[in-house]
């Protein structure tokens, strides 16, 4: 029998990327942010796979920039989710932790997990059968997907080509750190020729990526604080891509009614978090996370700005109805 295709698609910000299994059994595993539901679709198209046809969407977890295209996809073709059991259960109850999406004031829209996924489970697409390994760290809930035949891994978030997942010890776990580690040694252990992230390029040297992720954590566990700057820096970032900047005068009003600012200023950085707004502006302009122009602060990350319209719907779990979406 002929092997499906693996389709990897590297996507800008704020979509994270996707990965098409086109099989007799098609999956996608994530679905992008949702201002982009519709390119996502397309895209689909475009590799010869059309929503009805998908057998399941798989979700590495629960971020925005995984789940956002869930809404559309099963809303519009009824397509099944499946996601680990802990994900679920948060999403199913509308919990309005669900994706962190309050804390980090990121938009997401409702939708359901059909298919409770735990450690070992299997998903069989009619040529091949994909391995859910839990890789918890980045999320308590995160999974990463082994296809051994081909040795074939796709890892979410865990870890990228030349950087990590940052790590949200508030909502995650202060240990978030040693369950990441935890999870990247059993990765380690896997024969993996090619791997595809949440971000960024595909992986040609895996276990190389996987040894450079090790070791940056082994310094975070010596300097927490760094924990916490590559957190605050990514978040803020995706902030300024979803908002495609933010005026000079309206960030201290912004960041002050933010949950993870407020935490990190406090908890991470014992300041005050009006004496925090200058510090995270300084070290997002030293790092090059971000410019200034004209008045605005912008990320320098490539991204795609999603339509006024859509953020403006600010849709989160705490406004997700049950009735609405649950059958």
């Amino acid at each position: 029998m002929k092997k499906s295709n693996i389709i990897f698609f590297e996507r800008k910000f704020p979509s994270a990327n996707m990965i098409l299994i086109k099989d007799q059994l098609p999956i996608l595993i994530d679905t992008g942010f949702g201002s982009d539901a519709k390119e996502t679709e397309q895209l689909m198209k475009e590799a010869g796979v059309s929503p009805e046809e998908l057998r399941h969407i798989v979700n590495t977890h629960y971020h925005s920039d995984h789940v956002g295209g869930n809404f559309h996809l099963q809303n519009n073709y009824g397509v099944k989710i499946a996601a680990h059991k802990w994900d679920a259960d948060l999403i199913n109850s509308c919990d309005p932790e669900s994706c962190n999406a309050e804390w980090l004031d990121q938009p997401v829209e409702p939708y359901r997990v059909d298919i409770k996924l735990s450690d070992n489970d299997e998903i069989y697409t009619g040529s091949r059968t994909l391995k859910v390994l839990h890789t918890p760290g980045h999320t308590l809930g995160h999974i990463s997907l082994y296809e051994p035949e081909e040795e074939i891994l796709i890892c979410g978030d865990l870890f990228h080509k030349n950087d990590v997942g940052w790590l949200n010890i508030f909502r995650e776990g202060v240990a978030s750190i040693q369950r990441s580690m935890e999870s990247l040694n059993r990765l380690s252990q896997l024969r993996i020729r090619q791997a595809y992230s949440g971000h960024g390029p595909q992986i040609d040297y895996p276990l190389a990526a996987i040894d450079a992720a090790r070791k940056r954590f082994e310094k975070w566990l010596k300097a927490p604080e760094k924990i916490s700057w590559h957190a605050c820096k990514r978040i803020f970032a995706f902030t300024l891509i979803m908002k495609n900047g933010l005026p000079k005068e309206e960030i201290d009003k912004y960041l002050l009614k933010c949950g993870w600012f407020l935490d990190f200023s406090r908890y991470a950085f014992q300041l005050e978090p009006e004496e925090f707004i200058q510090v995270l502006l300084d070290e997002m302009i030293r790092s090059g996370a971000a410019n200034w122009h004209i008045n605005h602060l912008i990320a320098t990350a490539p991204y795609l700005a999603p339509q006024k319209e859509w953020m403006n719907k600010n849709i989160k779990p705490k406004d997700w109805k049950p009735q609405d979406f649950l059958t």
